[in-house]
């Protein structure tokens, strides 16, 4: 009985198969579009797309175009092909802004950008563009139902931008660059006011600049350190119990001790 039913099962895999060869071959789009909306029906988009591919110039400025691309870009969705999936639905929002779909497709355009968002280290490019695009879907449909699910992508890929800046800015002070790691940090403390890394980058801004003071010559000591005390007290204003404050008092500890040396 079991080996019976594994001969049906690839009898019925193999003319499938072969109705897809068929449908490939086929100069009836007809034919082709049928099967396509078929097998997108039942979930095997991979197949769809190479379908849809030879079938959506043949309908081109028809009726049943608006329909076929939307399915087509939807097919590179599926499959997560997430650059196609992007491309094509920016065409169709762009070809039939008034469509019944025009919403799930810009919806689904912003997330496919969002995807192509690669680690934090790499660059950000496709980063902010994902950004762009959530903006400009919750620009367009601030009640939308997928409006939650944009707001949480911009979230994730601002968080991801902001550790980008702070690693870089902290990638100087690793190095020992104390100057271009304040200014690094001072951009970031600019640019993200609300980040979580937040309290981490005004403390090494305060450790960058205790090092560059503590290390500069002598005339150069005193003023440098005063900078530092007083980004010590900016910290602790903002930040009172906060993680780096043990290691913030060591520092400013050591600086009244240097400052009373050098007086």
């Amino acid at each position: 009985m079991k080996k019976t039913l594994v001969i049906l099962l690839a009898v019925i895999s193999l003319a499938s198969c072969s109705e897809y060869q068929e449908a490939l071959k086929s100069e009836d789009m007809g034919l082709k579009y049928s099967f396509a909306d078929s097998l997108y029906d039942a979930g095997k988009y991979r197949k769809s797309v190479k379908l849809w591919e030879q079938i959506v110039p043949a309908y081109r400025g028809k009726p049943q175009a608006e329909r076929i691309m939307y399915l087509y870009a939807d097919s590179h969705y599926q499959v997560e092909d997430y650059y196609l999936a992007g491309y094509q639905f920016d065409r169709f929002v762009s070809a039939y802004p008034d469509s019944d779909k025009a919403e799930e497709a810009q919806y689904k355009a912003a997330v496919s950008y969002a995807e192509l968002s690669p680690n934090y280290q790499l660059d950000q490019s496709e980063t902010e563009k994902g950004l762009d695009y959530l903006q400009q879907f919750i620009t367009a449909y601030p009640e939308s139902e997928y409006a939650a699910d944009a707001s949480e992508r911009i979230k994730e890929l601002s968080i991801k931008l902001q550790k980008k800046s702070y690693m870089v800015a902290k990638g100087w002070h690793k190095i020992m660059d104390y100057p271009v790691a304040i200014s690094a940090f001072d951009d970031f403390l600019s640019d993200y006011p609300g980040s979580p890394f937040r309290e981490a980058a005004f403390f090494y801004k305060l450790d960058s600049q205790y090092q560059y003071g503590s290390k500069s010559i002598y005339v150069l000591v005193k003023p440098r350190l005063e900078e530092a005390i007083e980004m010590y007290e900016t910290l602790i204003r903002y930040f009172p119990e906060g993680e780096y404050r043990a290691q913030a008092d060591e520092i400013k500890a050591d600086i009244d001790q240097i400052l009373e040396n050098y007086s």
